[in-house]
């Protein structure tokens, strides 16, 4: 199964008053595990960058100005996320929010609601208590985020990968399958099953031989167990 991580980084809040879109990051899961393949770009927002903004992600109206427009992006990152793939957001309401912004903006097909997952409400309902912000999180499930100095889309998105296949238990299936193929060795072949030395020594008595034999004998002639039973003599 293919699902996309997403972060982005804006220049506020609120797309409806005004705020724009600065940086764009995607990571591609196949089966829960990290293709390599990513989306990464930093955006020309054609507005002022707040400095409360810029103080939280780095990016400021000057390290921008020469970057492309959302517009010059939208074919490649459309076709990054494509039209099905899960969309794995830490508070998604707020990435969806600017991103369909940007796309109505275009006069583009907007991005279903249907296709997010909320790691933020997931990390909720499985840690009611609390806090459940990534860095929160990260510190939880002993995930390395000592390169996040500043929030960045790009690291973000890695990083939530990480912490979304622990969220939902991906993890344990992993490292099973990661044991079972280190059993088949470098070949790929069969696991190696060694046999017992010696069998099991059996847990029925003979008292309990002879009480499921008697109980058996009063299911009738046409009870399963007699055909059973004739198997075990053949």
């Amino acid at each position: 199964m293919r699902e996309i991580v997403l972060d982005t980084e804006t220049t506020g809040l609120d797309p409806s008053q005004g705020h724009r879109l600065v940086e764009l990051g995607c990571v591609e899961l196949v089966n829960r595990i990290p293709t390599g393949a990513t989306f990464h770009v930093y955006l020309n927002p054609q507005r002022e960058v707040p400095a409360e903004a810029a103080a939280i992600h780095g990016l400021t109206g000057e390290f921008l100005k020469d970057k492309p427009l959302f517009a010059d992006v939208v074919d490649e990152f459309l076709a990054f996320i494509g039209a099905e793939a899960p969309l794995i957001i830490h508070n998604a309401g707020f990435d969806h929010g600017f991103l369909c912004a940007e796309l109505k903006r275009l006069e583009r097909e907007l991005i279903a609601r249907e296709r997010l997952v909320d790691t933020l409400m997931l990390a909720r309902r499985k840690h009611p208590a609390g806090p459940n912000r990534l860095d929160d999180l990260c510190t939880r499930y002993g995930i390395d985020n000592s390169r996040r100095t500043k929030h960045g889309a790009l690291l973000d998105a890695e990083i939530l990968a990480e912490v979304y296949v622990e969220l939902i238990g991906a993890r344990q299936a992993v490292l099973g399958l990661a044991e079972l193929a280190a059993q088949r060795g470098p070949g790929g072949g069969a696991a190696t099953v060694s046999a017992r030395p010696a069998a099991l020594a059996p847990r029925l008595s003979e008292a309990d031989r002879a009480a499921h034999a008697e109980f058996v004998a009063g299911l009738g002639e046409d009870a399963v167990w007699h055909a059973y039973r004739a198997g075990e003599t053949n």
